[in-house]
């Protein structure tokens, strides 16, 4: 069925704007992969390419409409000619994969067509590439016992004091307190950590769901008890907090503490990050850090940094924060280091820099599902040279 120009646009406008509901997300990338509208989506990228700030595009609009009519096979006027076999297969997959990455679009549905990949693949070979990260986590009991959560079978893993200990089939771990659980019994302490190209859910023993980003861990008790329910997190996770008026949930890091009663937020806390950011979603939070203090409302962040100044940011894009609960990495005027930082977490690798680390920000937004090369070949066109060796990106 082909997509009029008009409901291209309005689809297209839908996206952009983060306004779109799944079925027509799900219209425009058949549209797209259809490859019937090449010419106005060349022009709806170009305008949206016009809306982003100049010092957070990725190249020059000159240089962009060479790349648009290098991908859509354009003629010496821009028209975009029509292309045959697996040529078209790289037109899609170029055109979601670099083009859509410009104005932030999201695309990793096409990003999952095997074929598409595996004919890339073949047309340029990767003799050295990082595999993206997936369901991988230990979980410490108190005993010291040790699980590797993505060897063990699916079903109950240990009985604590009424607390079981289940493992579900799509990478979620759930503490389930029986009714008949002895209220004298003292909880002990669980951590589960998740190395670099790690993430893992849990559901803490009074519902709250909690995301863990790579390189991170929880540390949480077998049951709530007393007035309050605390965790203790390092690295980057995400909490929607299970509400308890009577019994306040508290997130310690390594630089400050938060409270709520019941709401979302994201906590990211890497060591190696100068700046401790917690961004509320819902509901409202408290945070702490030494002398600074702050109530935060939904689309706030709190911003600690290792220097001991803070402060809280109004207007936060929650998506871009949350993004990678969802698989996916997004950025919106971030440096070149920061995206390493990411890359190293999530594809288990070390960055090294031979030079200066380049003065370049971006902005864009890719699947967390493809290899480490396809995130490199987009941020190599900015003119960065880069490369992978064994497990360490090269930057020259």
């Amino acid at each position: 069925m082909t997509t009029s120009r008009l409901r291209l646009r309005y689809l297209f406008d839908r996206y952009y704007s983060k306004t779109a509901t799944p079925q027509e997300r799900d219209e425009l990338f058949a549209a797209i992969n259809a490859g019937a509208s090449d010419e106005e989506l060349s022009l709806l990228i170009r305008q949206a390419w016009d809306d982003l700030k100049p010092d957070t595009r990725l190249f020059s609009t000159d240089k962009t409409s060479a790349i648009l009519k290098n991908i859509l096979g354009a003629d010496e006027n821009g028209k975009p000619v029509k292309k045959r076999g697996n040529i078209i297969l790289w037109t899609k997959i170029a055109t979601a994969a670099i083009v859509l990455f410009f104005v932030g679009i999201g695309f990793h549905k096409l990003m999952r067509q095997q074929n598409t990949v595996q004919h890339i693949t073949k047309t340029k070979p990767i003799l050295h590439d990082a595999q993206p990260g997936g369901n991988k986590a230990v979980l410490t009991l108190a005993n010291g016992k040790t699980i590797i959560l993505d060897n063990a079978q699916n079903g109950t893993l240990a009985k604590l004091g009424g607390t079981s200990i289940k493992k579900t089939a799509n990478g979620q771990l759930i503490y389930d307190v029986s009714a008949l659980a002895d209220a004298n019994t003292v909880p002990s302490i669980n951590t589960i950590t998740t190395p670099r190209g790690g993430q893992y859910q849990v559901v803490l023993p009074d519902g709250t769901k909690v995301w863990l980003n790579s390189a991170s861990s929880l540390s949480f008790p077998t049951r709530f008890t007393g007035t309050t329910r605390q965790v203790e997190i390092t690295g980057e996770a995400y909490f929607e907090v299970t509400k308890n008026a009577a019994m306040p949930f508290r997130v310690k890091t390594n630089k400050a503490q938060i409270e709520v009663l019941g709401t979302h937020f994201n906590v990211m806390a890497y060591d190696d990050e100068s700046t401790m950011k917690t961004t509320l979603l819902e509901g409202a939070v408290n945070i702490t850090a030494g002398t600074f203090s702050a109530r935060l409302r939904p689309g706030q962040q709190a911003q600690i940094k290792a220097s001991g100044q803070s402060k809280v940011v109004d207007d936060i894009d929650v998506d871009d924060e949350t993004a990678w609960k969802n698989g996916i990495f997004q950025f919106r005027e971030v440096h070149i280091d920061a995206i390493l930082r990411q890359a190293a977490r999530w594809y288990d690798v070390d960055v090294t820099y031979s030079g200066k680390i380049p003065d370049k920000v971006f902005t864009g937004r890719l699947s967390r599902n493809v290899k480490a090369s396809v995130l490199l070949d987009i941020l190599k066109y900015t003119g960065i040279n880069l490369k992978i060796e064994g497990k360490k990106i090269i930057v020259l």
